[in-house]
């Protein structure tokens, strides 16, 4: 027994040593010190840039293609974000963005390797902006094709459009902020109005491609560096391209119509003095029940929420009386009601569209009859009643008030 302890203790140690020289580190990677992150992309229609047509105008630059899209990369550096907070002045920023004109979206991010000195990682690409000219010229599979191939991109990259050029969205004038960063942080700001999409990431875009049905994409503007959410775009579920959009009242329309609000404000005015009277809003629920009779099909919407009277210009506004209070509700029911009739009116009339999530409910409570409609649901759509219930709840109204008669 003692022989054979001794024989196998210099067989475990060689091993024992071997294994650890083996153990050489990662030396296939590089430091992310000598990456640029890609962490936003912006696609406009093609035009090339002054510097472009200089370089591409040498009979060395030139390479094969069509000036269809413009591709705005935004990188990030641990280089660039440090020096921010040590050096002052007005030039210094914390990001770079480069672009590049060309036909193919892979083509042309391989053609900023020609002219960037660090390689480019894109696994924390933060937000996609696609310029409404281009999305109502080309389907956005095609232009999302290539990202949504891309291993190195996550699924959760979110999608906007943007009226104007996409590439502004991605500039900034306050220093030391990312452009990109603050496009995501604004998404999180939906708990406090109901003008702002829920995240329309670009997974759940290409779900809604292959799905075939018609959806919404939240806009951004941009205006000297500055930025803001307004309304939503509408991409056709046949074309896949953009055929419109819903202004900011129209899209809190739909956000009553779904029951995904978690925040925001009614503003509605008294009817006998012309006052207004604002609604802040606690908690939402919405029902859609679709009702078939034979052929045909309508939808009840029943919306619920809860409330707090934040603010009344109404003189005198006995806010501890019950009467006012009942008065302030339904003053607040009929404001949404017009905000829920206008843009199922729009839906229907102008566009064609079902962008609310009707059909899914047929879908879910009537499979039957989604089979034999699907096909051309969005036209069905159009020519279908909608009804809807509107009750809203005032539970809380402040300190602010007179219980006088």
């Amino acid at each position: 027994m003692k022989q054979s302890q001794i024989n196998i203790r210099p067989l475990f140690v060689l091993l024992s040593v071997l294994l650890f020289l083996s153990l050489t580190g990662c030396w296939s990677t590089r430091e992310i010190e000598e990456q640029s992150l890609g962490i936003g992309l912006a696609f406009d229609k093609g035009k090339e840039s002054i510097i472009e047509k200089k370089l591409n105008g040498q009979k060395e630059g030139y390479y094969s293609k069509e000036d269809l899209i413009t591709s705005t990369y935004q990188f990030i550096t641990p280089e660039v974000a440090s020096s921010t907070t040590k050096q002052a002045g007005p030039q210094q920023k914390s990001y770079i963005n480069f672009s590049e004109t060309g036909d193919s979206v892979h083509q042309m991010v391989r053609e900023l390797s020609l002219k960037i000195e660090n390689p480019i990682t894109s696994t924390h690409m933060k937000v996609i902006v696609i310029s409404e000219d281009l999305a109502k010229s080309f389907k956005l599979g095609n232009l999302l094709d290539q990202v949504l191939r891309d291993n190195e991109i996550r699924p959760s990259c979110l999608v906007l459009i943007s009226k104007g050029k996409a590439s502004e969205t991605l500039e900034t004038k306050t220093e030391g902020e990312i452009p990109s960063f603050r496009l995501v942080g604004i998404v999180e700001n939906a708990y406090r109005t109901t003008r702002i999409l829920p995240p329309m990431p670009q997974i759940k875009v290409q779900s809604m491609l292959h799905s075939g049905s018609s959806f919404l994409l939240q806009k951004v503007l941009s205006v000297n560096g500055q930025v803001k959410f307004a309304g939503a775009a509408v991409i056709n579920g046949k074309t896949h391209k953009m055929t419109g959009v819903l202004n900011e009242e129209e899209l809190e329309g739909i956000t009553w119509i779904k029951g995904k609000g978690k925040g925001g404000v009614v503003k509605s005015y008294d009817k006998e003095t012309g006052q207004q009277i604002v609604y802040e809003i606690e908690s939402m629920k919405s029902r859609i029940k679709p009702r078939v009779n034979g052929n045909n099909i309508s939808f009840d919407v029943n919306i619920e929420s809860e409330g707090r009277l934040s603010e009344t210009w109404v003189v005198p506004g006995n806010t501890f009386n019950n009467e006012f209070l009942k008065k302030a509700e339904k003053s607040s029911e009929k404001e949404v009601k017009r905000l829920v009739r206008n843009v199922v009116e729009k839906m229907q009339k102008e566009y064609q569209v079902d962008v609310a999530g009707f059909g899914n409910r047929l879908r879910i409570e009537n499979p039957k009859v989604w089979k034999k409609v699907k096909k051309d649901w969005d036209q069905t759509f159009s020519e279908t009643p909608v009804n809807y219930n509107v009750k809203l709840t005032i539970n809380n109204y402040g300190t602010s008030g007179s219980a006088k008669k």
